[in-house]
């Protein structure tokens, strides 16, 4: 898991001091936390064995170098917990807390274990802690909003560690040991600004240093934004930032009154991209985002993003694509800078600008994996260069990269409530660029999410169509992984919703799947009379292959019931419709599925000249599968029939056949029935 979760400073700089460095002060808090590690607990002392992992709590207002802290810790701690290190960042770069259920998911997904689409947070937490039980991990839990967040997450596994990170208490998880941090002591102080003016300013005037950390309160982010500033000044002298700082009439903390200077210092075009990143989703932005932002070229944005990150004011992700984070504490100041130098028409058209880009790069990042359109290739080569992926590698990559700010930008625009248009396109591409690039099921946890938001825009502006198409998509998830009364409920209503838009795909779709639900509740008696009507929908729009499958759903559910005369009937019917649609291989399956019902209704002699009869239909198919699946079939009948002999020459001949058949381990997962529409998000923009 990438990790989302840096603080600005601590004693860990940012930028391109940030490489030159390491960790400075901090030695008593350190010392004391190693200790708490050890420390008996209360349930040691008490003599019970510990439940649960050890909890340690570094708090501290953002920019007090909390998180520089933790990772220190945890560099120096990690070689004690073999089974590695896990990060989670608890809040949004606006404060928000995350959800529970995303930050187990993403915690699961570093541990490389799968976690159920659609699952809620009190299942996914449980998972977590039994995987957890038996490893020795760290976990880091980044920005916590508070206790519940921390314990619905913390291991039931005493020879775990839990390092949290939050600017309070935790009030209700028993046995926390806190760290609380003030600012940095002077000698530290003045070695982090050091870093980056050089010894000599700091030497030469030592008492206007010293100064300048007492205006700071010693606080780390405050003194490497004053670093920053100096730096890009080498003829300034440490203490014309002091006047300049004593000289603010502004009464806020020490960070906000440096970030007033040096926002002030930058030139127009840089303070502007600086404020518009506040817009940029999860605190992550990219040159494509700035540049969007801002109304620029990429090549400027990047330029732009370097600068602001040697002044200490972003810090450069490590990644294999340009990224950069904007330090959480100071994303408040800059929404602030925003609100007041630019007018909110303007921040909504930013937003605009960026959400846009994202479609066009999504639309990219889909098209490049389909070399076989030739309409797909036109399209790419009519997208400036800026916005085309040389390779569908490089196209998975940037998915992989961008994939949190990908997911944060949707819910965002969502949440936004005024550019649904804009929100709709870019789901609908998010979701046919995460299927092209990783298929249904691998992305199923994450468009589960993004299909809640396609409903809640589609009620919130009132459109069936696209209610329906939400509807169904999440109810197939649920349906998939055993949710089966839940998905029933949600079929239901997308079939009302089919209906409310005179829909019949949407309704014809959302029938079957009704019935589908119910067999597989065992109601077989429902699920007949709902594939009836279904079929009949199909049978009055003359869609005969439909007709021809929804004939054997109904055959299936009789075949449940015991009604053997009504599913031979339906059996015989969908095969004569597969017949009539030339789908030969359709058609020697519903033979096969025939013979099995007549054998069950006590029809051996039947069952037998229908199997063999499936054996020719199968071999016009050339699917070796099938046509194997039959002769062993035709093996159990004759067998039954008391002749062994015949049964092992069509057994015999049913291993040859999978024995010559070539190995088909690169075809991928069976896709589940409607996985091709599964991940549908219809629009009424022609351009998706």
């Amino acid at each position: 898991m990438t990790d989302q979760a840096v603080d600005t400073g601590g004693a860990q700089l940012s930028g391109h001091a940030a490489t030159e460095g390491h960790f400075l002060g901090r030695t008593r808090e350190l010392k004391e936390l190693r200790a708490d590690i050890e420390r008996a607990g209360l349930d040691t002392i008490s003599g019970r064995k510990a439940p649960r992992a050890r909890v340690l709590l570094i708090a501290g207002r953002p920019g007090s170098g909390r998180t520089a802290l933790a990772e220190e810790l945890v560099r120096q701690v990690a070689d004690r917990y073999p089974d590695g290190v896990l990060r989670a960042r608890l809040a949004e770069p606006d404060g928000t807390p995350v959800p529970v259920e995303r930050a187990a998911r993403e915690l699961l997904a570093a541990l490389d274990v799968p976690s159920p689409a659609g699952a809620d947070e009190d299942d996914l937490a449980a998972l977590l802690r039994a995987s957890l039980a038996r490893r020795r991990v760290l976990l880091l839990l980044d920005d916590a909003t508070g206790a519940e967040q921390v314990d619905a997450l913390l291991p039931d596994a005493p020879q775990c560690l839990l390092v949290a990170v939050s600017s309070g208490p935790l009030t209700g998880i028993a046995d926390v040991r806190p760290c609380t941090l003030g600012g940095l002591d002077t000698k530290s102080a003045l070695e982090l600004l050091t870093r980056y003016t050089g010894s000599v300013r700091i030497t030469v005037d030592p008492l206007s240093a010293e100064g300048l950390v007492e205006a700071c309160q010693g606080e780390p982010a405050a003194l490497t934004l004053a670093g920053g500033w100096l730096a890009a000044r080498p003829q300034a002298a440490v203490a014309d930032f002091a006047r300049q700082l004593h000289a603010e009439i502004d009464e806020g903390s020490p960070l906000s009154r440096v970030f007033g200077l040096v926002h002030a210092a930058l030139p127009a075009p840089a303070a502007r991209v600086l404020r518009l990143l506040c817009l940029a989703p999860a605190g992550l932005a990219d040159p494509h985002t700035a540049s969007a932002l801002a109304g620029c070229s990429v090549v400027a944005a990047r330029t732009t993003l370097d600068d602001l990150t040697a002044l200490g004011l972003l810090r450069a992700v490590d990644s294999p694509l340009p990224q950069y984070e904007i330090p959480g504490c100071l994303h408040p100041l800059l929404r602030a800078a925003a609100e007041s130098h630019d007018r909110p028409a303007e921040l909504q058209l930013a937003r605009a600008r960026m959400l846009e880009r994202t479609v066009r790069l999504l639309q990219s990042c889909r098209a490049i994996t389909e070399t076989d359109s030739p309409q797909a290739r036109e399209k790419l080569q009519g997208m400036p260069r800026a916005l085309r992926f040389p390779t569908p590698r490089a196209a998975a990559d940037w998915l992989s990269v961008r994939r949190p700010a990908l997911l944060a930008s949707a819910r965002l625009a969502v949440a936004d409530g005024e550019l649904d248009t804009l929100a709709r396109r870019l789901m609908s591409q998010l979701v046919r660029a995460m299927v092209a690039h990783l298929g249904t099921q691998a992305a199923a946890p994450d468009l589960y999410g993004v299909h809640q938001l396609v409903l809640d825009v589609a009620e919130r502006r009132g459109l069936p169509r696209e209610k329906a198409a939400a509807l169904l998509n999440l109810a197939d998830v649920d349906a998939r992984t055993g949710r089966t009364a839940e998905a029933l409920v949600r079929y239901r209503a997308a079939l009302d919703a089919g209906r409310e838009a005179n829909d019949p795909y949407a309704t014809g779709r959302a029938m079957e799947s009704v019935g589908g639900a119910h067999l597989e509740l065992g109601d077989y008696e429902r699920a007949a009379d709902w594939f009836g009507r279904a079929l009949a929908q199909r049978l009055a729009r003359d869609e005969r292959a439909d007709a021809a499958r929804v004939y054997g759903r109904i055959a299936t559910a009789h075949t449940y019931a015991g009604r053997y005369g009504e599913a031979q009937r339906a059996w015989r019917a969908a095969a004569a419709g597969h017949r009539k649609n030339g789908d030969v291989a359709a058609h020697a399956r519903a033979l096969s599925e025939l013979a099995r019902v007549q054998e069950y209704a006590g029809r051996p002699e039947e069952s037998l000249r229908t199997c063999q009869e499936a054996v020719e239909w199968a071999r016009r198919a050339e699917d070796t599968r099938l046509q194997a699946a039959v002769q062993l079939r035709l093996a159990d009948t004759l067998e039954r029939l008391g002749d062994p002999a015949a049964a092992r020459l069509h057994r015999g001949a049913a291993e040859r056949i999978l024995e010559e058949e070539p190995s088909d381990g690169d075809t991928g997962p069976e896709q589940p029935e409607h996985a091709a529409n599964a991940c549908e998000i219809r629009s009424t923009s022609a351009e998706d």
